[in-house]
C-alpha cells in the first residue's frame, strides 16, 4: 500500500509539472502565431509561476503524510488481523453462545447458523445480525384502547363456547369449537358470524371490484400491501384514491419498506399532496440499506369504510393480472368480506399502522362500527351465521398462530386435507401432521408452482415432496401459470386462506394474516376450485419422484439443508 501511495503521489507531482509546462507552451505557440498578442501579454506571469510551484511542493508534502498514515494504518491493521486470527476460536465460541442460548430458535436454524459461522468465522456473526433480530419478546403492536375494547366481546365468547350454546353451524362448531376458543384466548381473534364472503382467484375481477368499491367509498380506505410496484395498475389506483382524498374521504396506505422498495418517493409526495396519508413499515436506512432483511409485513389488507374487506395473495403489481411474461397466467386466491369480519381486518391494519405511524386510530370509534370494536350484536342473532376469524403472526409473538392453527385442522381431518401454497418449506410438526393425516386414510393434495420465482425455495420445496409421497399423499405442480394461492380446506367444512405460505419463513419471520372461515358454502367452493385447479396440473408420482435427475437430487439437498434459513 505504501509502494502505490507512492506511485500515486509521484504522477499527481508529474502532473502538476506537465501543467505548467504545457503552460508555458501553449503561451509559445500563442505568441508565434500572433506577434503583437504576445507582446501585449509577454512571459508567463509570475503569479502563476509561483501558484505552479507551490503546488508543487504542496503535492509532494502531502505524498509524504499520506505515506506515512498508510504506513501506520497498514501496520495496526495488520497486528487487528493477527490479532483475529489467534483468538478466532474463542471468538467464535463468544459468538456461539450468543445464538445458542439468547436466542430462541428453532434447533435446525441453529445449527444452520452455527455451520454458517464455521465456514464464515466473524462475518457470519455479522450476517446473524442482520438477517435474524429477535422481536419475540418486543410488544410492538400493544395498544391499551384495543385491549379495553376486545375484553368483553372475548370474555362472552369464550363464555358461549364453553356452555356450548349455538353460535355458528352446530356440526362445524361441535368438531372446531376448540379451535374458535383457542384463537380467542391466543390472539384475541373474536369470532364473527354476520358475514358474507367472496371468492376471487384472477387479478383483473378482483382488482375491478376494489377499484369500484373505493369509488363509492364515503368514510375511509385503508391499504396496506408487502408489493406496491409503480406500473400501470397502481397507476390505475392512484386517481381514484386522489378523487376520494379530494371529496374527504380518509386514505390511508401502508407498505413494507423492502417489498415496495421500487416506488419512487416522488410518488408517495404527489398522493401526499393530495391528501392520502402514507406509513412505511421498517423503512430502510438512509433510504436505501435495510437493515431487516427477514422480518417483513406480509400482510395484504384492504378496509373500505369498515364494512368491506379483502385479504389474501395477490399484491399490486401487473404480473398479479397476468402481464407477466415469465410468469403468465397468474393464479391466486383473494377474498372480500363483508360485514363483522372487516371490522376484525380494521383491527390489524390500525394496529401496525399505529407502529409505523405512531396515529392511534383506536381512539376514533367509528372506525369500528361505532360503539365500540365490534358491532354489539351477539353471536347467536344472525339470521345464517358464516363465521369467520382474522388470525395474525408474526415474530413478535411467542405463539405461531396461523401454523398452529394448520397443526389444529391437519389433526382434525377425517375425509380430505387440500393445500395450496407457493413455497412448502415445512417445519417437522406440520410435515409429521400431514405425513400422519396421509397414513390414517386421509385424502392428502398438495399443490405447488411448476416454476420458481426463489429458485432456492422452489428446490426446498420440491424435497419435500417425497416425505408426503412416501407417507401416501398426492402431490401436484401447477403448470398452467404461477400459483401463488395460499391455504388449506379440510372436509368441506373450515378453510384458512391469507398472505402465509406453508414455509418457516411465514411461520416465524414474516408478519402474516389469515382469515379462518367456518362456513360449508365458501369451503365447498374453494374446494370445487382446487379441484379445477388440478385440470392444470401435473401429479407427481412416486415414479416420477424416483427418478429425477442427480442434478435435481444436488439441488434439492443444498436447498434443503438451508431451508431454516430460506
Amino acid at each position: 500500500m505504501e509502494a502505490v501511495a507512492g506511485v500515486l503521489w509521484q504522477d499527481l507531482a508529474a502532473a502538476v509539472s506537465l501543467l505548467g509546462a504545457c503552460r508555458e507552451m501553449a503561451w509559445e505557440c500563442f505568441a508565434h502565431a500572433n506577434p503583437v498578442s504576445a507582446w501585449a501579454l509577454g512571459p508567463t506571469p509570475d503569479y502563476l509561476t509561483g501558484a505552479l510551484s507551490w503546488l508543487g511542493a504542496f503535492g509532494r508534502t502531502a505524498a509524504d503524510y499520506i505515506e506515512l498514515a498508510v504506513s501506520w494504518l497498514g501496520r495496526y491493521a495488520g497486528l487487528a488481523w493477527g490479532f483475529m486470527m489467534r483468538y478466532l476460536l474463542v471468538l467464535n465460541f463468544i459468538f456461539s453462545i450468543v445464538i445458542v442460548f439468547f436466542q430462541r430458535r428453532d434447533p435446525k436454524a441453529v445449527w444452520t447458523w452455527l455451520l454458517v459461522l464455521y465456514f464464515i468465522p466473524i462475518f457470519g456473526f455479522l450476517m446473524y445480525l442482520l438477517i435474524c433480530q429477535d422481536f419475540q419478546r418486543r410488544k410492538m403492536f400493544r395498544v391499551r384502547e384495543v385491549e379495553d375494547a376486545l375484553w368483553g366481546a372475548i370474555a362472552g365468547q369464550e363464555d358461549a363456547l364453553r356452555k356450548e350454546r349455538a353460535v355458528m353451524d352446530p356440526a362445524i362448531q361441535k368438531k372446531y369449537d376448540d379451535l374458535a376458543f383457542y384463537n380467542l384466548e391466543t390472539s384475541q381473534a373474536v369470532l364473527t358470524v354476520e358475514n358474507t364472503v367472496d371468492v376471487f382467484t384472477e387479478g383483473e375481477k378482483l382488482f375491478g371490484d376494489l377499484l369500484d368499491e373505493m369509488g363509492r367509498a364515503t368514510d375511509h380506505i385503508h391499504i396496506q400491501y408487502y408489493i406496491i410496484k409503480h406500473d400501470e395498475l397502481f397507476q390505475a389506483m392512484m386517481p381514484v384514491l386522489e378523487r376520494k382524498a379530494a371529496q374527504g374521504v380518509e386514505v390511508r396506505i401502508l407498505y413494507d419498506g423492502m417489498g415496495s422498495r421500487f416506488v419512487p418517493e416522488r410518488v408517495w409526495r404527489r398522493l401526499r399532496r393530495a391528501g392520502v396519508k402514507t406509513g412505511e413499515f421498517f423503512p430502510a436506512l438512509f433510504g436505501r440499506l435495510h437493515l431487516r432483511i427477514n422480518y417483513r409485513n406480509h400482510r395484504k389488507i384492504v378496509v373500505v369504510d369498515g364494512r368491506i374487506g379483502y385479504v389474501g395473495g395477490f399484491n399490486i403489481g401487473k404480473e398479479y393480472l397476468g402481464r407477466d411474461k415469465w410468469f403468465g397466467h397468474w393464479r391466486d386466491t383473494h377474498l372480500k368480506l363483508t360485514g363483522q369480519s372487516a371490522v376484525s381486518l380494521q383491527m390489524r391494519f390500525a394496529l401496525d399502522w399505529h407502529y409505523a405511524t405512531k396515529e392511534n386510530l383506536f381512539l376514533s370509534q367509528e372506525y369500528f362500527g361505532g360503539r365500540g370494536v365490534f358491532p354489539s350484536r351477539s353471536l347467536g342473532e344472525a339470521k345464517k351465521p358464516l363465521g369467520v376469524q382474522i388470525i395474525s403472526s408474526g415474530p413478535d409473538t411467542v405463539a405461531r398462530q396461523i401454523r398452529n392453527n394448520y397443526l389444529e385442522l391437519f389433526y382434525k381431518a377425517s375425509d380430505h386435507i387440500y393445500v395450496q401454497t407457493p413455497y412448502f418449506v415445512p417445519d417437522d410438526a406440520v410435515l409429521t401432521a400431514l405425513k400422519q393425516a396421509a397414513m390414517s386414510g386421509v385424502r392428502v393434495m398438495l399443490m405447488i408452482p411448476c416454476k420458481p420465482d426463489h429458485p432456492f425455495v422452489y428446490w426446498a420445496s420440491y424435497s419435500y415432496l417425497g416425505d408426503l409421497l412416501r407417507a401416501g399423499a398426492r402431490c401436484f405442480t401447477y403448470e398452467g401459470g404461477f400459483l401463488h394461492a395460499k391455504g388449506v380446506c379440510v372436509d368441506g367444512e373450515v378453510a384458512c386462506y391469507g398472505t402465509a405460505n406453508m414455509d418457516i419463513r411465514s411461520f416465524e419471520l414474516n408478519f402474516e394474516v389469515n382469515a379462518v372461515v367456518y362456513d360449508c358454502g365458501t369451503v365447498q367452493e374453494l374446494e370445487r376450485i382446487f379441484i379445477e385447479d388440478l385440470k392444470e396440473c401435473k401429479e407427481v408420482t412416486p415414479e416420477i419422484y424416483a427418478n429425477r435427475s442427480l442434478y435435481v437430487r444436488i439441488r434439492e439437498q443444498t436447498s434443503r439443508l438451508l431451508s431454516p434459513l430460506l
